[in-house]
């Protein structure tokens, strides 16, 4: 419920009045001695689905939107008119459901987008511990780095702004979202390679994407598409709500925030190729966020205030959803591949691991571990299949490099219609055991 405070400018008291009572409303009425344009302050109880509509009624009246206007929320409400108007709003169509009025739309959109330089530094920030919890292959840490990232508020002021055709809000937004991208990029690249070239992190390029938290977002998947897509759609709804956005921030900073990262660490150790695969998830990722969000506000029927701006902010936002859309099928299709390509390399690993454990098993030796070296992202073919192999001690090992280069070339078959004659080196190393 929501406690309203209007300010009534000269000549229009009996007009607002008239309809407060017409609606059915308490209010109370407070003279205005400031000796300003305004005669009097009315206070006046509401639902959630009421604000909208009866602010309507105001402005109709002469109640301009620039006129003085606060909307408070108010923890209990004790009165037999405000129960008679609750079930009024919930009951018919008069009332906007669950979501707030755009007035209040408009003011959680602009406080969850926060200054330029606030907005930067904790940015930066989030990059940086990102990097470090990556790099430490902290889970912990790296979901610290999500709780910090003030990226859920450009994203919603883009989205409102467009619905609502407050083009400030819109470009504020916009401008944040690029921003914030690109900052995370840097600042995590600056941190890297500080952490590379003053030996605190002594791993090689191969070392580093192999540590668990980097190695998952360098091939990204379809998954992927669905999780900030879930995003923007819980980020929308949590502000039109009027529920709290903080858990909801961190689900979005969790699709953002993570891979950004890894693309500064891949330009840190000089492997921009690498991490293509995470800088498009970043993209998908922003896009996906605000494509989700502009759909929920849309449907839920948000327009801007005027009327004669409303059927140009529609097809503004049509078109935006439109492009987003088309851009984010043309890169699902990229992460298909990625999909694809990453679940033919695991068939082909499992169906390796079998045909070497069985040609193993008759030359009477055993398969202690097998890794397998792809090649640069997005085809990723594997290059070398390292096996070690467990023969007992009081044996000599058999020669079996050709046999198993052999089974696992023909094992083999490249993605997309590539080149057949493709070749896998086999690495074998014996050890003896029991």
């Amino acid at each position: 419920m929501r406690l309203v405070e209007v300010m009534i400018p000269a000549g229009k008291r009996e007009t607002v009045l008239r309809v407060l009572d017409d609606e059915g409303i308490d209010y109370a009425l407070t003279e205005e001695v400031s000796g300003r344009e305004y005669t009097a302050v009315v206070s006046f109880p509401l639902p959630v689905s009421a604000v909208e509509p009866v602010l309507e009624q105001l402005r109709e009246a002469g109640i301009e939107r620039d006129a003085y206007t606060v909307v408070i929320d108010a923890e209990t409400v004790i009165s037999q008119k405000f129960d008679r108007l609750v079930e009024r709003y919930e009951e018919t169509e008069e009332g906007n459901g669950d979501r707030i009025a755009r007035e209040e739309l408009v003011a959680r959109a602009e406080d969850l987008a926060p200054e330029r330089s606030t907005f930067m530094i904790m940015t930066a920030v989030s990059a940086i511990v990102a990097t470090a919890g990556l790099l430490l292959d902290s889970p912990a840490v790296v979901v610290g780095s999500m709780v910090i990232a003030p990226l859920i508020g450009p994203a919603m002021a883009t989205s409102v702004g467009s619905v609502l055709d407050e083009k400030d809000l819109f470009v504020r937004g916009v401008r944040l979202q690029v921003i914030g991208g690109v900052l995370a990029v840097v600042a995590a690249a600056i941190f890297a390679s500080l952490l590379k070239f003053s030996g605190t992190i002594p791993l090689t390029a191969g070392e580093v994407f192999a540590i668990g938290e980097v190695r998952e977002r360098l091939a990204p998947d379809v998954l992927s598409l669905a999780v900030a897509l879930g995003a923007g759609v819980a980020g929308a709804l949590s502000l039109s709500s009027g529920v709290s956005a903080a858990l909801v921030g961190v689900m979005i900073a969790a699709a953002l925030v993570p891979p950004t990262a890894v693309v500064g660490i891949g330009l840190a150790w000089g492997e921009p190729s690498t991490v293509i695969g995470a800088a498009v998830l970043v993209l998908v990722n922003f896009l996906s966020v605000n494509l989700a969000a502009l759909a929920v506000l849309s449907y839920q029927g948000y327009r801007p205030f005027h009327w004669f701006r409303q059927d140009e902010a529609t097809e503004s936002t049509g078109r935006r959803i439109a492009v987003l859309g088309v851009i984010l099928l043309l890169l699902s299709g990229f992460l298909g591949g990625i999909t694809f390509v990453t679940l033919q390399s695991s068939q082909f690993e499992d169906e390796t691991s079998t045909a070497v454990e069985d040609i193993a098993a008759e030359n009477n030796v055993e398969l202690l571990s097998m890794s397998v070296v792809y090649g640069d992202f997005p085809i990723r073919q594997p290059q070398r299949v390292t096996l070690t192999i467990g023969y007992p001690p009081s044996t000599t090992p058999p020669s079996l490099e050709g046999t198993f280069e052999q089974e696992i070339n023909r094992l083999y078959e490249p993605p997309f219609g590539l080149r057949s004659d493709h070749h896998i080196e086999v690495d074998i190393r014996y050890i003896a055991a029991e």
